[in-house]
């Protein structure tokens, strides 16, 4: 998720233990609950709105799908895949030995 993984948690656990002690663990970890149950139904209610206001024409809008990179993947992959002559990478093959590859004098 965050590049935490079982070590990392088991360290931090620890910590929480020793700074907190573990009268205040559970209560602290009902707090965070509620902040993350909190902080998700604002996430979804944003997403609500923003798909009432754009119209039915977006009803299928994720969040994700606002990410700059994402947006930029999706249509480079689909002009790739539109271009005329254009091969995917999964049928290109590997030039054999002194073989040139191909060249497009009007590409340069």
């Amino acid at each position: 998720m965050f590049g935490v993984g079982l070590p990392e948690l088991a360290v931090i656990a620890v910590v929480a233990v020793l700074v907190f002690g573990p009268d205040k663990l559970p209560e602290l970890a009902r707090q965070a609950g509620r902040m993350v149950r909190q902080v998700k139904s604002f996430a979804d209610s944003a997403r609500d709105d923003l798909r009432q206001e754009l119209g039915p024409e977006y009803a299928d809008l994720e969040l994700r799908d606002l990410d700059p990179r994402s947006i930029v993947r999706k249509h480079v992959i689909e002009a790739m895949d539109e271009a005329p002559g254009a091969t995917s990478p999964a049928s290109s093959r590997p030039l054999a030995a002194g073989e040139l590859p191909p060249y497009d004098p009007e590409a340069t």
